[in-house]
């Protein structure tokens, strides 16, 4: 049988639960006591080693049934959770990481993972280290051994035995399962897993027969049996594992415990299935897949699908544009109405189409509390990371790059902006440092901020470095405003740092940080008070699909400018215009703005026209800095698909991309960034 086909689904639901596993496991070194978080990580572990199993990646099912292994004793409090365990865990958790990235990259997942699986053993036996055998010294009972149990044998050992017993007291059910898959099933496995899925959400599987790594490794022949507790009844169980295909018949007993003998199964339900596998047809095998949200109302796509079907309609929103302007020419009432209702119809689906391209920036953030957590212990600090605002949405093509510059914040914000423990502690605050990652949405932005409370920027260091390296003017250094000096850490190559680490100091790389928030179409600003803290914060666009712009022209060529940069569009007479350090500059509601010619930017020829007495600024901003962009003339607002200029046409000054407009004619779009100093 060909996994292929199931391969991206793996590797996608091998992401999700490693990003859950990583963050119960934060969550349990937190808590320790808290054994809801170690089912959790359980069921999830449970579930990838299942996966893994199905699709023949070996080290990785291996690795993870030892880790299983312990986390099953943490789960039946046998074993106390010390830090050598929780570190073991971890190295374990990135070991599966390492290989699923190989496995993305077109590896085979093949590690070396004998030594974490002998520091697993170690664990499970109980001499991992002088710590931990006074932890094992503590034990009830050892871990249960599925293993040594004879596959033919029926009989329950002492610890499924007590744990049975103690959950028919609480008054749960405690069954025996026997399941029989159709004899043309070609993936047992993998409905294998599927039972025990749903089985798992509903309650707690003791016992397999065969043992689950035969199961896993379609060791059987048609059929397997489940030692089972549930609160749910007889009636709901059957059901719930008859409604997954290529099941052939469900057998449920109850078993009666005894105080001397080993449990005998009673049958007390034998239920004759329908016809299923001849009522319907059949269907190929399905690789493990995440249940659906709310009964089957969400479906997973392929982002590709979504692309193609955005670039589809980006062609739609052209001829869009087409239709009005002729409907505009030709006149006609009923062609005008018909029109208009289609420009609704298609504004409502445009909405729909971008709205299933965004996702939350959870996906990103999610990835920051592990780091954090290694981070501080590499450098010796106590630090909070607090999330808020992971459930802000933004389009998935931004998601994707967003990743790299608040890794990089953040580690500055660990490594340089937070103080170590002492010094914390000599300037009258906590111990444990705080930082906030922070997104919300404003207009049609989102804004994501990285906040800490250390010590701030040094504004002496940073000027005095800018000096030595010739980035500021000595003439106008006295002058600088705080946050202009706050700005130099973003200048090329400008560093505080003394000693260059692989643990970025505060400024490394932060041009590059900047580079990319602005290839975005987004900008980035930094706040700082001396003692009180850092803030970054970072201004991106909801999406870079379909954008709304401010259509102007110059003499014979027309340009599209973001509306997203744009602050206002004004009319000025030549007069008013003003010369200042040789350069032109207008009075903008009390602020000298610098105005900057398109045509000299571009250098559009002259078309001959008469020169008006008047001038048309668009006012557009970076940051707090404005510049005012002379155009001849204002066309209008119209929303504009964003299209690449392609690889022959690379790094053009100030321009993002290009535009179709309604008849035709190519329209560049200005990137007002770039023209902005």
């Amino acid at each position: 049988m060909d996994m292929n086909q199931y391969l991206d689904m793996f590797i996608e639901e091998s992401k999700e639960h490693l990003q859950a596993i990583n963050a119960n496991l934060l969550l349990l070194e937190s808590d320790p006591g808290n054994i809801g978080h170690v089912k959790e990580i359980f069921r999830s572990a449970h579930t990838l080693k299942g996966m893994s199993a199905t699709m023949g990646f070996e080290d990785m099912a291996s690795l993870t049934h030892e880790a299983e292994n312990v986390l099953d004793l943490i789960r039946n409090q046998k074993l106390t959770i010390t830090s050598d365990i929780m570190d073991a865990i971890f190295q374990s958790v990135d070991l599966i990481e390492g290989m699923v990235i190989d496995i993305t990259e077109g590896g085979d997942g093949s590690a070396d993972v004998s030594s974490i699986v002998r520091k697993l053993r170690a664990i499970v036996a109980g001499d991992f280290s002088a710590e931990q055998e006074v932890a094992a010294a503590t034990m009830v009972v050892e871990a249960p051994q599925e293993e040594s149990t004879p596959a033919e044998d029926h009989e329950l050992d002492d610890y499924a035995m007590m744990v049975l017993k103690q959950s028919q007291e609480l008054g749960n059910n405690v069954l025996w399962i026997k399941v029989t898959l159709n004899e043309n099933c070609l993936l047992k496995a993998a409905r294998s897993y599927m039972v025990f899925d749903q089985l798992e959400s509903m309650g707690e599987v003791i016992k397999t027969k065969p043992a689950v790594e035969d199961i896993e490794n379609e060791r059987f022949e048609q059929s397997f049996e489940i030692a089972y507790v549930t609160e749910q009844s007889i009636e709901k169980v059957r059901t719930t594992i008859l409604n997954i295909s290529e099941i052939q018949d469900v057998t449920i007993e109850t078993i009666q415990l005894k105080s001397e003998a080993p449990p005998a199964p009673v049958v007390q339900q034998t239920p004759a299935p329908a016809e299923k596998g001849a009522a319907e047809a059949p269907q190929a095998p399905q690789a493990p897949v995440k249940k659906a949200a709310a009964g089957g109302k969400t479906i997973r796509v392929d982002i590709e699908r979504l692309d193609i079907l955005m670039n589809l309609f980006s062609e739609l929103v052209i001829d869009r544009g087409r239709l009005e302007q002729l409907a505009r020419e030709i006149g006609k009432n009923e062609l005008q109405e018909t029109v208009e209702h289609m420009s609704r119809i298609s504004g409502d689906l445009q909405n729909i189409i971008l709205t299933m391209r965004m996702v939350p920036v959870e996906q990103v953030f999610n990835r920051f509390p592990r780091m954090i957590r290694d981070l501080q212990k590499d450098l010796n600090k106590k630090v909070n990371l607090e999330i808020i605002g992971a459930e802000t949405e933004l389009d998935r093509t931004v998601i994707d790059e967003i990743g790299d510059p608040l890794n990089h914040l953040l580690r500055n914000s660990l490594d340089h902006g937070i103080e170590s423990p002492a010094d914390r502690k000599k300037a009258g605050k906590p111990e444990e440092g705080k930082i906030e990652l922070r997104a919300f949405h404003s207009g049609n932005h989102v804004f994501i901020e990285v906040k800490d409370d250390g010590a701030g920027i040094n504004k002496d260091k940073v000027l005095k470095k800018a000096l030595e390296r010739g980035i500021v003017n000595p003439a106008t250094a006295d002058s600088m405003s705080d946050k202009q000096i706050h700005e130099l850490l973003f200048a090329a190559g400008f560093s505080t740092a003394e000693v260059v680490s692989d643990i970025s100091g505060r400024g490394v790389g932060l041009d590059v940080v900047k580079s990319k928030i602005e290839s975005l179409g987004g900008s980035v600003g930094v706040d700082s008070v001396r003692g009180q803290g850092t803030t970054f914060l970072i201004q991106l666009p909801l999406t870079l699909s379909i954008i709304s712009a401010m259509l102007v022209q110059v003499k014979d060529e027309k340009y599209a400018v973001p509306l997203s940069s744009i602050i206002e569009t004004a009319v000025f007479k030549k007069d008013q215009i003003m010369m200042a350090h040789r350069q032109k500059v207008i009075d903008f509601r009390g602020r000298v703005v610098p105005l900057v010619s398109l045509q000299d930017i571009f250098q559009v020829p002259d078309n001959g026209a008469t020169m008006e007495d008047e001038v048309a600024v668009v006012i557009v901003r970076k940051g707090e800095k404005m510049a005012g962009l002379v155009v001849d003339s204002f066309i209008g607002q119209q929303e504009i698909v964003l299209k690449s200029l392609g690889k022959y046409l690379v790094n053009v000054f100030a321009i993002s991309g290009a535009t179709i407009l309604g008849d035709g004619q190519v329209a560049l779009i200005i990137d007002c960034n770039s023209l902005i100093k």
